[in-house]
Order: structure tokens, then C-alpha cells, then sequence
């Protein structure tokens, strides 16, 4: 008796440890479905049809796993997959690639035992409930200092140019859920198993047309609006809508890196690009340089010379900036000095200047500074950490490892180029669709985005960038140009079209031409990120009355 309990026991424990490495194994392929639906090390464009089945494998493992395994997978499921998809933040710091995987390792933890219960709660519809958890934590995991965008899974559709159009009523919310239900339907219609699939579809068929048909009218809204006018010349070059013609100055070299003479000799190369460009196209309206081009502060060196040898780089500078017909658009680090309530500078108590640095970008044109940007969103963790009297040591060791701290700007600010009404997004402020937005509402024409990409060592990463930036063209209807320092730099239409681009990680420039169109304000425009609202307080309302709902049956049965 003893020998057959001990067998049964075995082959239990066997059991479970198949069940255990299944279920892994499901969890892996979500990871690499996830990672290769966006550009990655094995495609620099990627593979957009896997996003619309990138986590149905995940549905299957949370519906059969207890609910302290289903908090040990999504802890696991968060980690592996933001460190296969964000592998290159290896080059960017040691700290970031722990860190952001972390950071999803406890997203997960959370949303995975949501998803449960969303499974427990609505036993037959809880694929419904299931899909507006998913969009309510795509969208929460966007906002505040650790808003991080990067895998929404709509953006993995950005060379689906037709699917995308609906970004302009719904910004990325409506092309997302339109991706993850296929794999949340269908997770869930594999609950059981292969054999349960067919008379589950057949229970649960209407949601499946509704959503066919949702796909179709998709695609038709998407051909018909690409295809409306905004500005782009026909085949012959005619348009009535004025064009921005552009140099755009791809250096290729992380400005950062080397201390002055690396300062003197990036400028060097960005002044001898922008030259060749010059002399090329006569008929420029602006030339456009990447995030921080140039590092010592031309305004604070104008002002104060305290250092020579950086002044006498800036002079050159604007010597060389003054003599052209052109504008320039480029990166800078504004220095601003501290001062006292009778605006007379702070020293310190070694008797030198106190100063704020802001992450900015400077528009110079007839031989000075016509406007400057300073950077509102920063990023979390290497440009800005508002915890630092909560966590003192942490602090103290990102400034040990060199992490350089900015301060934040405050206004969205439009400037006039000639005529031409532009906004500046810096580096990944154009992954936030409400920031474009703003510039938009506040009259931009044309976005420019300014970045620097170069730290990552990969096109991947680079273009995971740039499939975000596609999306705020979309929403907003307008051109929107990219100047990286090593990509991806590109010119995009207001259909969210890519219509060329320089090589990435070469030292070269780029001519483009872009709409100035501002014919209509979108409803995206408009209303702003209402839909990501909606799926997050949908999801919260549904739990909620399927948990009084459940209490109620409870109480009822007990009564009985």
C-alpha cells in the first residue's frame, strides 16, 4: 500500500514538473513572439504580424496555474521579456538594463493575477474583461516619472500604414486593442487545450465577427483617409501646400563621450556636413543638428566665459552659424545662472557662478538665439530622480556613475522658423502621444524631433524609436522629422509614411522635403489620450461589479 501511495506521489510530482516546463515553454514563446513583433536584433524593421498573437500563450498559462504560480510567472514573464526586447540598455548603463526589467517583473506580478481574476470572476466573457486589464496597464504604465512606452504592442504595427489610421481618432489606445484581442480571444479559446478551441469558438462566436468586422472597417477608414490630401506633391513635384525643406546632420557620435577636444571635434564635423549640405541644396529652410550636438553651453559661454577654451568653441560657432543664410535647429546644454530676488547671480563658496543645466534646443538664426526649448519629460533614472531624499544611496550612485541630472522646462514651446511654426521634442519625448499633442495645440506645423540613439549600438533600438514617432504623425496629421545623431534620422508624412531615411550609424547628411499641412485639428488632437482613460477606469468598473456580483451569487447560495 505504502509502495502504490509512493508511486502515485512520483508520478504527481511528475506531473506537475511537465505542467511547470509547459507552461514556461508558453511563457518563452510570448516572450520572443513580443520581442520580434518590433524591430530587434534579427529584423531591423520587424515582424508586425506577430504582435496580433504575441500573448496568447500567456492566457492558457494564467487560466490553469494557481495563483501563487500565476504571481511567480508574471514576475518571471515581466523580467525575461523587457530583457530580450530591450537587450541593447546593456550599452547604455549596467543599472539600466536591471532596472527596467525589474520595473515590468513587478508590472507583471500585478497584472497577471488581475488577468486570473478576471478569469475566475466572468468564467464565460472574462476574455472581455481580460482584454480592457490589458489597455488599462498599457496605458497606466505610460504616465509619471516611470512612464516608459516602449512595447505598447500597437506600435509594433507602424509599416502597417493603412491599420494605423485610426490613431487619429483613438491615438495608439484603438490600433493596441485592436492588436492584443486576437491573442486574448484566442488564449482563451486554448484554455483547455487544441481539441477545446472549435466549441469554444462556437460559444463565443459574435465577438469574434464583431471583431472581423471592426478589422475590415479598420483597413477601409485607413485607405480612404491615407489616401485624402495633405499637402504631399504629385508625381510631377506640384502641391498647393508649402514645403519644409530641410538638411538634416547625422554625425554619428555620441557628443557626450570624450570630454573638449570630442566637443570641438563633433562640432567640427557638424559644421563641415551642414557646409556640404549648403552648397548642395541652395534652397534650404532650415538645417537641423541632433539632441546635445553641442555640448558647452552656448548662451552660458556667451554670457560668462568661464572657460576659455569652451568659449572660444562657441565663438567659433556662432561666427560660423552667423554667416549663413539658413537657420539651424540643434541640441544644446543651457546653462542658466541662479540668482537672487534683485536678479544678480549666486556665487558659491568657492566664489563661482551657481547654475541650472536644461536638456535644450536652440533655434539661431540672423547671427543669434532666436528662441530655446528645454526639455520637459525627462528620463527616468539617468536624466532626472525626484527620490533622491528618500533613497540618498541610490543617488549617490547614479552621480558616482556619471548619470547627468537636468532640470525640468515648462513651457511647450512653438518656434518660428521663417514662417514655419515648429516644435522640438527632445530624444524620447515623442514616444508620449499627449506631449506632440500639445506642441500641435499650441500651433506647431511641423514636429522635429532631435535625439540621440547612438549610446545603444543598435538599429534595433534606434528604430523601436522611430516606430513611436511614426505614431505622432498619425494622431496629430502632421510631417514630423527625426534628427538623430546615428539614427534613425527620417522625414515622415502626416499618414505616418516614412518617406526617407539616412543610414543608420553613418556619418553623412539628408535632404527632405515635408508638408507644412495644418488643414484640420484631429479628434486625437482634440481629446487627447481619452481612450487609454477609458480602458483603464473600464477595467477598474469591471472588476469591481464582478467582485459585488460574485459576493451576491455567494451570499445567495448560502441563504439557499
Amino acid at each position: 500500500m505504502v509502495q502504490v501511495q509512493n508511486t502515485l506521489e512520483a508520478r504527481s510530482g511528475r506531473k506537475i514538473l511537465v505542467n511547470t516546463f509547459k507552461e514556461i515553454g508558453l511563457l518563452l514563446i510570448s516572450v520572443f513572439l513580443f520581442a520580434l513583433s518590433f524591430p530587434s536584433a534579427i529584423s531591423d524593421w520587424g515582424f508586425f504580424p506577430f504582435g496580433f498573437v504575441a500573448i496568447l500563450p500567456l492566457f492558457p498559462v494564467i487560466h490553469r496555474s494557481g495563483w501563487l504560480k500565476t504571481c511567480l510567472y508574471g514576475i518571471f514573464y515581466g523580467w525575461v521579456a523587457y530583457g530580450v526586447f530591450n537587450y541593447w540598455l546593456t550599452t547604455f548603463h549596467p543599472l539600466a538594463v536591471v532596472i527596467v526589467p525589474a520595473i515590468y517583473a513587478f508590472y507583471f506580478l500585478l497584472v497577471f493575477p488581475l488577468l486570473k481574476l478576471a478569469d475566475k470572476l466572468f468564467p464565460n466573457k472574462g476574455y472581455l474583461v481580460q482584454l480592457f486589464i490589458w489597455m488599462g496597464y498599457e496605458y497606466l504604465r505610460t504616465r509619471g516619472f516611470l512612464g516608459y512606452p516602449y512595447g505598447i504592442l500597437g506600435y509594433s504595427q507602424y509599416t502597417f500604414i493603412p491599420f494605423i489610421q485610426i490613431a487619429e481618432i483613438t491615438g495608439v489606445w484603438g490600433v493596441t486593442a485592436l492588436v492584443v484581442f486576437p491573442s486574448i480571444y484566442l488564449g482563451n479559446g486554448l484554455r483547455t487545450g487544441i481539441s477545446g478551441l472549435k466549441p469554444w469558438l462556437q460559444q463565443n462566436r459574435l465577438p469574434g465577427i464583431v471583431y472581423c468586422g471592426l478589422f475590415v472597417l479598420n483597413l477601409v477608414f485607413g485607405v480612404i483617409t491615407m489616401n485624402l490630401d495633405y499637402g504631399v506633391p504629385d508625381k510631377d513635384g506640384n502641391s498647393d501646400t508649402p514645403q519644409w525643406k530641410v538638411a538634416l546632420i547625422q554625425h554619428n557620435a555620441d557628443t557626450w563621450k570624450g570630454g573638449f577636444r570630442a566637443y570641438q571635434s563633433n562640432v567640427d564635423t557638424l559644421v563641415r556636413l551642414s557646409s556640404e549640405a549648403i552648397e548642395e541644396a541652395t534652397d534650404l529652410d532650415a538645417v537641423v543638428w541632433s539632441e546635445t550636438s553641442v555640448v558647452p553651453g552656448i548662451d552660458w559661454h556667451t554670457r560668462y566665459r568661464t572657460d576659455q577654451d569652451r568659449y572660444q568653441l562657441v565663438k567659433g560657432l556662432t561666427d560660423y552659424l552667423s554667416e549663413q543664410s539658413v537657420p539651424f535647429i540643434f541640441g544644446n546644454d543651457d546653462g542658466q545662472a541662479i540668482v537672487d530676488g534683485n536678479g544678480h547671480p549666486i556665487l558659491d563658496d568657492q566664489g563661482s557662478l551657481q547654475r541650472v543645466d536644461y536638456n535644450a534646443v536652440i533655434h539661431f538664426d540672423y547671427g543669434e538665439i532666436q528662441g530655446t526649448y528645454r526639455k520637459i519629460h525627462m528620463v527616468p533614472f539617468t536624466e532626472y530622480f525626484p527620490y533622491k531624499d528618500i533613497f540618498p544611496h541610490f543617488y549617490s550612485l547614479m552621480v558616482a556613475k556619471d548619470f547627468h541630472f537636468w532640470e525640468h522646462g515648462t513651457e511647450y514651446t512653438v518656434f518660428d522658423v521663417r514662417g514655419v511654426k515648429i516644435s522640438t521634442p527632445i530624444c524620447f519625448e515623442d514616444v508620449f502621444g499627449d506631449m506632440s499633442r500639445e506642441f500641435v495645440r499650441r500651433g506647431a506645423d511641423v514636429i522635429v524631433n532631435l535625439t540621440n540613439d547612438s549610446w545603444s549600438g543598435a538599429v534595433s533600438a534606434e528604430m523601436q524609436h522611430a516606430a513611436m514617432a511614426v505614431f505622432r504623425a498619425v494622431e496629430n496629421r502632421r510631417s514630423l522629422v527625426r534628427g538623430a545623431n546615428s539614427g534613425l534620422t527620417c522625414t515622415i508624412l502626416p499618414t505616418g509614411q516614412i518617406t526617407a531615411y539616412a543610414e543608420p550609424f553613418t556619418e553623412t547628411y539628408m535632404i527632405g522635403s515635408v508638408p507644412v499641412y495644418n488643414d484640420r485639428t484631429t479628434l486625437y488632437t482634440f481629446w487627447g489620450e481619452i481612450f487609454g482613460m477609458i480602458f483603464l477606469y473600464g477595467a477598474i468598473v469591471l472588476l469591481l461589479a464582478g467582485i459585488i456580483i460574485n459576493i451576491i451569487l455567494l451570499a445567495r447560495k448560502k441563504k439557499i
